[in-house]
């Protein structure tokens, strides 16, 4: 039986700042925690961590892909899917973009809200999220 799928969300955006400060926004504990959630991440492929989603709890995650300093994946939860995508644009410009998938039409997260209206609503969480992080790296 074929699943039926959402669009992945997509955020991108231009950072002034190296890619080796946006680098270390995405790929350490400290980072993450400045602009995403608390938690205990490590960038090694293989690696189980938690976020702190505050009124969702505490949410497991592992991490997929590294690839210093341009791409890191990471799923979270069982179906979800982070990819971030960091391109030099020049020594004091970094492009972004992360991608969020593994949203499907029949899906259901594990506080009992379908997929379609988590999506909307993580996809405008996204893009301040996304700012959040330009606002980070670019201080």
């Amino acid at each position: 039986m074929e699943v039926s799928t959402l669009p992945d969300i997509t955020q991108t955006q231009v950072f002034k700042a190296p890619i080796t400060k946006v680098w270390a926004a995405i790929a350490t504990a400290d980072g993450l925690a400045a602009w995403f959630m608390p938690n205990d991440f490590e960038p090694l492929v293989g690696h189980a961590f938690h976020i702190d989603a505050g009124p969702f709890g505490m949410q497991s995650c592992l991490v997929k892909e590294i690839e210093e300093p341009n791409r890191i994946v990471f799923q979270w939860g069982t179906e979800w899917t982070i990819t971030i995508l960091l391109e030099e644009q020049g020594p004091s410009e970094t492009l972004c973009t992360l991608h969020h998938g593994g949203w499907r039409t029949d899906g259901v997260t594990e506080f009992g809200m379908p997929h379609g209206i988590v999506r909307d609503t993580m996809n405008n969480g996204w893009a301040g999220l996304v700012a959040k992080l330009g606002s980070y790296v670019e201080a």
